[in-house]
């Protein structure tokens, strides 16, 4: 029976399980970490360990169980940084048996009467090891009455136990075990990690392997060792012991890359024709139209960091064929059309989701793309139109200033002055912001309407919303900026127009001149659905004092309510 079992076949991820810390991959801060604390004496009696499927967690779990129980050459004073596999318990753990090392399913034994029948066991010591272990598998799976069973016996085990959870989904563990346990979140592996890995395990099957298919089996496996090592078991089955990369490709259903490359040129060249027939001849080959839509939008990102960091394009996890596609490509697409691209197409993943037949919203997708990859950027479009417009100024209606450019004062002048004249409203105001009296303008601003104004005196109406304090902090502003005493009468009745309702005004007419200039006109014809939101003013010259000003020195923002 035993060398039956030994004919077996073992699957690529279960034979080369890591069985030691120095063949855990991609868990540097983990290892690190157990290690310190296992030379120092410094063991935790809980860990939780999480992350997504296939990077170790169960494993590492393992690991820890031997290195604290290995009974070889380097561990006769205790635990060990080194466990050497080949003792009974390293060995007996390895496989799963051992009678002091307990591995647990919580998606099978959720309930509190499970937790209670393993708590039963903690008060007695191990027959075997130093320690007993618990390991817990998805432990996020457990009730809410086994987690409060668990916790007392959690938070103070006896001095022979330490529990190791591991799990998924992490949010799902209550944070009253979160805080009684060390937690550890494992890392997604690298694509150069696991290619290096790949081709270790390969040369031990003494197989062959192209590094083109070795880099497609590890970007399909997400960072997972497991799911690579499946997938890289299903490619040597289905080559008959070689991994080819058009294996690779029909098996995980990946579009030909060099077809995908030149989609995406015929794309950005808007050769519209030329995009459907490579459609056909991928979608003839088996290519899924997601996969697809994915890919191009994976090429776009590439591009993308490559036009804003260069020197990723001798990253070591890129390809030959994706290093001289970007060397071609990357120069001569502007990054605004790469995010017009990528806007396009992460709209076409949910069109595709929902459309009858995916191949055909595929297509209408990249005709799209393509069709608008000859227009122009709104950029150009501005550019144009500017050099076609034959509009060189624009004088608005006359508006009087409250004060002149030249006499308006830095808040340094007006500290020094010993007396000052207030002829209206908006000087007050002035004064008031170059003084950094901030709060006490917006009150007279937005706040108060003026019925009557003059140096010395004014009747203002007030709102609800000016504080009881408002009219002596205005009289002590006053008296230190005139030297004189103000008469200030509230009218009683509701706030008429303000200096802001003014201003609003004021700017609303200068956007409805703006908006009969012949070049703003044609704007607002080729982003139908925009309109003007601010409009700034800016004087040609210093010794100007009239407000005539260039158009093309406005700044006109407008908003896109369409896009």
């Amino acid at each position: 029976m035993a060398d039956e079992n030994n004919d077996n076949y073992v699957v690529l991820a279960r034979k080369y399980r890591p069985q030691n810390f120095n063949e855990l991959l991609g868990q540097d801060a983990l290892v690190k970490t157990i290690t310190n604390a296992i030379k120092n004496n410094r063991l935790h009696h809980a860990y939780i360990l999480t992350g997504i499927r296939g990077v170790g967690k169960t494993t590492t779990a393992r690991i820890i169980a031997k290195a604290l129980n290995c009974t070889g050459k380097d561990a006769t004073n205790g635990a060990t940084v080194n466990p050497c596999g080949i003792c009974e318990n390293c060995r007996a753990i390895a496989e799963s048996r051992h009678i002091d090392v307990l591995e647990l399913d919580a998606a099978s034994r959720t309930g509190v009467d499970d937790i209670r029948e393993i708590l039963d066991g903690v008060r007695y010591k191990p027959t075997n090891a130093r320690y007993k272990v618990y390991i817990i598998d998805e432990i996020h799976m457990l009730s809410k009455q086994a987690f409060n069973a668990l916790l007392k016996t959690l938070e103070e085990p006896p001095s022979h136990v330490v529990f190791i959870f591991a799990t998924t989904e992490i949010r799902k563990v209550p944070v009253t075990v979160l805080s009684r346990c060390q937690r550890f979140d494992l890392q997604r592996l690298s694509i150069e990690t696991l290619m290096n890995h790949f081709k270790n395990i390969v040369q031990k099957e003494g197989l062959t392997a192209e590094d083109e298919a070795l880099h497609l089996i590890a970007k399909a496996a997400d960072g997972s060792c497991r799911d690579g090592l499946s997938l890289l078991d299903q490619a040597i089955s289905l080559g008959g012991g070689e991994v080819k990369t058009e294996i690779v490709k029909n098996m995980i259903g990946v579009a030909d890359r060099g077809l995908a490359f030149e989609l995406f040129e015929s794309l950005i060249a808007g050769k519209t024709e030329e995009v459907i027939k490579n459609l056909d001849k991928q979608h003839q080959e088996g290519a899924n139209p997601l996969t697809l839509l994915q890919d191009l939008i994976d090429i776009t990102h590439l591009l993308a960091k490559v036009k804003i960091v260069p020197e990723f394009i001798n990253d070591s996890t890129l390809s030959e064929n994706e290093k001289d596609f970007c060397k071609k490509t990357a120069p001569i697409v502007p990054i605004a059309v790469l995010s017009k691209i990528w806007q396009m197409l992460i709209k076409g993943l949910s069109e595709l989701n929902i459309a009858p037949l995916q191949a055909d919203a595929l297509e209408m997708i990249l005709i799209r793309i393509a069709y608008s990859a000859n227009l122009p950027t709104p950029a150009e479009i501005l550019d144009g139109l500017k050099k076609n417009s034959d509009l060189t100024t624009f004088v608005p209606k006359k508006q009087t200033p409250s004060l002149p450019q030249e006499e308006k004062k830095q808040p340094s002048e007006v500290l020094q002055t010993d007396a000052l004249a207030f002829n209206s409203p908006e000087e007050l105001v002035d004064y008031l912001t170059n003084t950094k009296k901030m709060m006490m303008a917006y009150s007279l601003k937005n706040d108060v309407s003026f019925a009557e104004f003059k140096n010395g005196s004014m009747k203002i109406a007030v709102s609800d919303k000016i504080n009881n304090d408002f009219l002596l902090n205005l009289q002590n502003i006053l008296i230190e900026a005139s030297g004189i005493k103000w008469n200030i009468e509230i009218v009683p009745g509701a706030v008429g127009e303000t200096i802001a309702d003014k201003e609003a005004a004021k700017d609303n007419e200068n956007k409805k001149n703006v908006m009969d200039l012949p070049l703003v006109k044609a704007i607002m014809s080729e982003f139908r659905g925009a309109k003007i939101e601010t409009l700034t003013r800016k004087l040609k010259n210093d010794d100007q004092k009239n407000e005539e000003f260039s158009a093309f020195d406005d700044d006109i923002n407008y908003i896109d309510e369409d896009n």
